[in-house]
């Protein structure tokens, strides 16, 4: 029978009326009051549509224990739950099982002999879904090491992070977003609030990449035009990911230094991974916000077997809301998703899975009336598309007691179309432009792990992607005003060849406290034959328990966009120049680093590092100061050559307390400088040279059970305060002159004031014996602080405008587990 308490529903309506009247009060757009006004009342008609029963909520926590280098299961390790008389041995098939566990939060202590004791974090109990976990422990370590969150390994690995769903989940604007949440972490800022655009350590937004089950992917973002200057598409960004949090596990973050196994990044990794679906018992997942309509499946395909499925399908609420004739900001948004992973366990801990997602996103913009029109903006129509597939087979095997192989074969492929119109009137000329890009990367890779003895391994692998890009675009680049000379360009190409990639990786533990890597990896591409031989190497010396001393260096190297690396040409066809023959961008990379593991569930750690990278392509043309690592979304219009250089440096400050006890707090700050050399050799700060940054997420929880249910009120707050980052200086009087944005020739010598920004996030959660609920309001920029973006000169209002970042928005988001 269907029911909703009565007071679950007064104290519903209170928080919808108030936080109505407060948007109401507060807000100068009409338009803005209404769309949120129409997104809360259709996420409260979801939220007054769910069951409830009347049992005791108790729940299991069950799972596999792992041996980390092999991923053999572990039999007769000890997996016991702290605070409690709960506690269970594996069985001979690494399993284990905790039942009849209360709602709430938990520690796990997990050890085995002759393996690194482990404690797992930030375990979350609801009755509607049981908490399923794969646990890994690293040999031939005994005292205790590093705390570690659900599903994490403890790799000894520096200048990583790594990201739960119960993160993604909790923490204060995230979007559901693991890039966005990355930036809660020291070195990392956000390009615009609107997007996960993200600068790691100075470095540009395109120089993090994509990977999924361990494979470099095309842009796995819906809007990937969203946050930027020219509105058009970005290589690693975008406004929402495309992969669901319902589907993801946990997410490994880089920010440096990376080991043998990851190339094509000389600024960053986000290596996300899918968590398998439950074997044992169908349960689901329905969950209604501003971020969209989710619904998720999951459940046993052979019990016998021990297979899974897990599915999850998305709709923008957005879209909803552009149904009912309901825009943002002028802007019909809508975009949607469907994702899977299929699992299959094999002989001896052996794991085969195929996986897959799909989306599509568009955003439109119509042209307003003349008498309407306030900006150049208002004149054009504008539509924008994107498209995006990725999709693979990955089989993980055992052999014997010292080997392990593991096997990828995975495709995918992107879209994007931009297509603008300004008819024109007696003021100004017709203006129109195309622009279409397609990306697809088919990658096979295997790799061999033989472990020699408890103290010396070996790793050796091979990935083998065929790559493909094509660029078209035409513009009529018609100036503003009536009587300028047209001057038509068609800027067309496309691009193809084989990224070969070998590694190796030979790891020695000479005592205990001591780990040792050093390995090789080896970057070549077809297309123009560029080649990069890149040693890496990291120690880390526990010289107490808890406390650890790290070193690491590397080489690294990245190819360039397909915008930099194709021609331009004229209407004619005929080539002007050729930047093909460009190398790869190179860094190298040495990271020095202090860990204090204060307790289990606590530790503060500092690095410095430095990045000198060389080759970056630069302009031949005198007096340009043009560098690739200031790029974004724009298009490299000069003649270029690797002789270019820059450098990040810094120092950055962390301290975690995972949430036990009823809160947790994140504490982060870098200073740093990051600057670049064109050809004139002159030293100057590139765009994302902000300084410093700073913040603070923190949150807390009060727990109230009941015979019959149980509840968890929580609030959670960040702060953060950013060093601004940098634009450049707009030629007013040329602008005036030509009717569009003329730069000055110094580049990026505007910095803007620092970024000021609190997100506040108030949840509550539900549990009863069959289900559980979780209602959530999330406040980005409650402040409502104006965060400079971009200037631009608007040939409409006949001066320079500067525009901002996001203002305040209010999410509201309800999830049903059952």
């Amino acid at each position: 029978m269907i029911f909703v308490r009565t007071t679950e529903c007064l104290s519903t309506w209170l928080i919808v009326v108030v936080l109505l009247r407060f948007l109401t009060a507060h807000s100068a757009n009409p338009m803005t009051t209404t769309f949120f006004r129409n997104s809360l009342f259709l996420c409260l008609l979801t939220l007054l549509a769910l069951t409830g029963f009347s049992q005791t909520p108790t729940q299991t926590i069950r799972g596999t224990v792992y041996d980390a280098s092999q991923s053999r299961p572990l039999v007769g390790a000890s997996v016991v739950v702290q605070n409690s008389k709960s506690g269970a041995i594996t069985d001979e098939q690494g399993h284990f099982r905790l039942t009849n566990l209360p709602i709430g939060r938990h520690q796990l202590s997990v050890s085995f002999v002759g393996y690194e004791p482990s404690v797992i974090n930030e375990v979350l109990v609801e009755s509607g879904k049981e908490q399923v976990l794969e646990i890994y422990l690293q040999p031939g370590v005994t005292q205790l090491g590093e705390a570690t969150a659900i599903g994490t390994r403890t790799d000894r690995t520096i200048s990583a992070e790594h990201i739960t769903i119960e993160q993604v989940l909790r923490f204060p604007a995230s979007y559901l977003d693991p890039a966005r949440l990355a930036t809660a972490y020291a070195g990392v800022v956000t390009t615009n609030d609107g997007t996960n655009n993200i600068s790691v350590r100075g470095n540009s937004p395109n120089s993090l990449i994509w990977r999924l089950e361990g494979v470099e992917i095309v842009n796995p973002n819906h809007q990937s035009n969203a946050g930027t200057i020219g509105d058009r598409p970005t290589a690693n960004g975008g406004g929402v990911n495309m992969l669901s949090a319902q589907l993801l596990g946990t997410t490994r973050f880089l920010t440096g230094a990376f080991s043998p196994e990851y190339g094509n990044s000389v600024g960053g990794v986000m290596d996300m991974s899918l968590r398998p679906g439950n074997n044992e018992r169908h349960e689901f997942i329905a969950q209604a916000g501003l971020i969209g309509l989710d619904l998720a499946a999951e459940g046993p395909i052979s019990k016998q077997k021990g297979s899974s499925y897990l599915v999850n399908y998305r709709y923008s609420f957005t879209g909803l809301l552009g149904t009912m004739g309901v825009t943002f900001g002028g802007e019909d948004i809508r975009f949607q998703d469907l994702s899977f992973n299929l699992t299959f366990p094999t002989r001896k801990g052996g794991r085969f899975t195929a996986f897959g997602v799909l989306g599509n996103s568009s955003n439109d913009f119509t042209a307003l009336a003349t008498e309407e029109q306030t900006q150049d903006k208002d004149r054009n129509t504008i539509s924008f598309t994107t498209k995006m597939a990725a999709g693979g087979l990955t089989l993980s095997q055992p052999i014997g007691t010292r080997w392990l192989w593991k096997t990828a074969l995975v495709l995918s492929a992107n879209n994007s179309a931009r297509n603008l119109e300004s008819p024109g009137d007696a003021r100004f000329r017709p203006n129109y432009e195309r622009d279409d890009q397609t990306g697809s990367r088919y990658s096979l890779t295997s790799s061999l792990n033989y472990r020699i003895n408890a103290r010396n391994s070996f790793k050796a692998g091979l990935y083998l992607t065929r790559a493909y890009n094509s660029v078209d675009v035409w513009k009529d680049v018609n100036p503003f005003f009536i009587g300028s000379s047209a001057n038509n360009s068609l800027f067309a190409g496309s691009m193809e060849g084989w990224m070969i990639q070998p590694y190796v990786n030979y790891q020695w533990l000479p005592a205990d406290n001591v780990t040792v890597n050093a390995g090789l990896f080896y970057n070549t591409f077809t297309f123009n034959q560029s080649r990069s031989l890149e040693p890496r190497a990291s120690v880390r010396w526990e010289v107490r328990p808890g406390k650890a001393l790290t070193v690491a260096y590397g080489l690294h190297s990245q190819p360039q966009l397909p915008q930099v690396y194709l021609a331009k040409r004229n209407p004619d066809n005929k080539m002007l120049f050729n930047n093909e023959d460009l190398g790869f961008t190179k860094a190298y990379h040495l990271v020095a680093g202090y860990t204090h593991q204060l307790s289990p569930d606590s530790y503060w750690k500092i690095e410095g590092y430095s990045q000198m990278l060389f080759d970056v392509p630069i302009s031949t043309v005198s007096g340009s100061k043009f560098s690739a690592v200031n790029l974004i979304e724009a298009y490299a219009s000069e003649p270029l050559v690797n002789a270019g250089k820059a450098q990040n440096r810094g120092v950055e400050l962390t301290y975690q307390k995972y949430l036990s006890k009823n809160y947790y707090v994140l504490a982060s700050g870098s200073v740093y400088d990051s600057r670049y050399q064109a050809a004139d050799g002159v030293w100057r700060s590139t765009r994302f040279d902000g300084g410093f940054t700073s913040g603070l997420t923190a949150g807390k929880e009060w727990t109230k059970s009941r015979e019959t249910r149980s509840r968890i009120w929580g609030i959670n707050g960040r702060i953060s305060y950013l060093g601004g980052l940098r634009d450049r200086p707009i030629d007013a009087v040329l602008s005036q002159q030509t009717g569009t944005t003329v730069y000055s020739s110094e580049e990026f010598s505007v910095h803007f004031p620092a970024y000021f920004r609190t997100d506040l996030r108030i949840y509550w959660k539900k549990s009863k014996a069959r289900y559980s609920r979780t209602l959530s309001l999330d406040l980005q920029n409650l402040t409502n602080a104006q965060n400079a973006f971009y200037s631009y000169f608007d040939a409409f209002q006949g001066k320079v405008v500067q525009k901002y970042q996001l203002g305040l928005i209010p999410i509201l988001n309800y999830r049903w587990e059952f």
